[in-house]
């Protein structure tokens, strides 16, 4: 498709100071006259993107941006599951996510056909596949997630804790390498109401991730290679039984079955957590003293592992996609460009979140030296480090998100006590079961 952009070359050092001499393709036009209705991802670590990228996109091609929508993204995934229902597809660009994408079935543009190879050769190219479904490139990546373990570094460093806590597990008091161990210490962490040893996402496809992760921890897996649903296993029993232990010990707050990203991360920054595992993109919200309690008392370590051996690792990519139905597909694609930029990617990189160009990694990393900004580092090293080698995305099935539907329900209900961990977990093999029959997989 041929489009009616102009490509213009500048020096990225004006924009973001480390990144040297680095060229970078912009993919400015003329769109005087034009407006995009968008929806958009809301929330903490989203929001600063926009406040910087639309005045930009504006300033420099004459088009405006019209949010439409600017929620959660379980509630921007529903609205947009009502908009296709109803054929009222009249927005141009919405935010994404690995892990939702393949279930819009083909609402969104092909962006192979529309943004310019030079472009699609600055990302991670496993991302731009995991971005692919059945072939088409419907999402433009905007930053990884891979979730690592925050936690209040003073607690481990009081010789008091040290000692009371090894009276009573018979091991020393450091951060934990195993689940077994954050359960163990999240328990003798906790004073509620006060306090609280850890938390966890409790709902919707956060919970369901946070369970799945574990049980791929623990050895186990949720479908064998046909999609048949193998999570009512010893090893998913396990996973579950973690998340009760902790419910029931009053270790996590008891509102946690409602919680969902944002409530895990201003719950770390109130001060009141002592473990909590959670994305890059809150990093320096978590070191930042105008906004958390717990700045410039945070250690990281690499999420740990489960009964298995290996670490817990669900991951997958935020990202921007572009509706068929666009009236102005090049404006599109030169908005889609601007928010997933070198620039765009900075802005975020310099909060936590991780970038999904390589070469945006070499100028976050070599800023934060040049800053000598310590705690930075440690977070994009520790995240690298993950994100190379414990990183996993959920099945990139039309389904996921409908079998996340029916298995939180039932994880909640054990959490709750209501039914076995046995029972919950067979209940919703049998649901799952249904749904991969239903789609043809078996």
């Amino acid at each position: 498709m041929m489009l009616r952009l102009f490509l213009s070359l500048i020096l990225a050092v004006s924009f973001f100071g480390s990144f040297s001499a680095k060229a970078e393709t912009e993919l400015w036009g003329d769109f005087s006259g034009v407006t995009l209705r968008v929806k958009l991802i809301g929330g903490g670590q989203y929001e600063g993107l926009y406040n910087e990228v639309i005045p930009w996109w504006e300033e420099n091609t004459g088009g405006k941006i019209e949010i439409v929508t600017q929620k959660n993204h379980f509630e921007l995934d529903k609205e947009i599951k009502k908009d296709i229902a109803s054929g009222n597809l009249d927005f141009c660009v919405a935010s994404n996510h690995t892990s939702f994408a393949s279930q819009y079935g083909n609402i969104y543009t092909d962006l192979n056909n529309i943004m310019p190879a030079s472009v699609l050769a600055d990302y991670t190219p496993l991302i731009l596949e995991h971005s692919t479904v059945d072939g088409r490139l419907v999402q433009m990546p905007r930053h990884s997630d891979v979730s690592n373990l925050y936690y209040q570094k003073s607690l481990y460093e009081d010789a008091d804790n040290k000692a009371n806590f090894k009276a009573k597990y018979g091991y020393d008091l450091t951060p934990p390498e195993t689940w077994d161990q954050v359960k163990d210490q999240a328990i003798f962490f906790s004073n509620p109401p006060d306090f609280y040893g850890t938390q966890y996402v409790g709902k919707e496809e956060a919970i369901a991730g946070r369970f799945y992760e574990l049980v791929i921890a623990n050895g186990g897996a949720l479908f064998d290679e046909d999609y048949r649903p193998i999570f009512n296993s010893p090893a998913g029993v396990e996973a579950l039984q973690w998340f009760i232990d902790l419910y029931n010990a009053k270790a996590v707050p008891d509102g946690v079955l409602n919680y969902l990203w944002d409530d895990t991360g201003l719950g770390f920054a109130s001060g009141t957590i002592a473990m909590n595992l959670d994305w890059a993109g809150w990093a320096g919200f978590f070191n930042d003293p105008e906004n958390s309690k717990v700045a410039g008392d945070i250690g990281l370590v690499r999420a740990p592992m489960g009964s298995g051996g290996l670490r817990t690792g669900w991951s997958g990519s935020h990202s921007f996609s572009m509706t068929e139905s666009c009236p102005d597909k090049e404006a599109a694609a030169s908005f889609l460009w601007a928010l997933t930029s070198n620039k765009a990617q900075m802005i975020e990189a310099r909060g936590g979140l991780s970038p999904t160009r390589p070469a945006i990694w070499d100028a976050i990393i070599a800023e934060k030296k040049a800053e000598g900004d310590e705690f930075m580092l440690m977070v994009f090293e520790t995240f690298k480090m993950s994100l190379a080698e414990d990183a996993f995305t959920p099945p990139l099935i039309p389904e996921w998100i409908e079998f996340t539907n029916v298995l939180y329900p039932e994880l909640q209900a054990a959490i709750l006590g209501d039914k076995s961990p046995e029972d919950a977990l067979a209940i919703a093999s049998k649901k799952a079961t249904e749904i991969m029959e239903d789609a043809g997989y078996f």
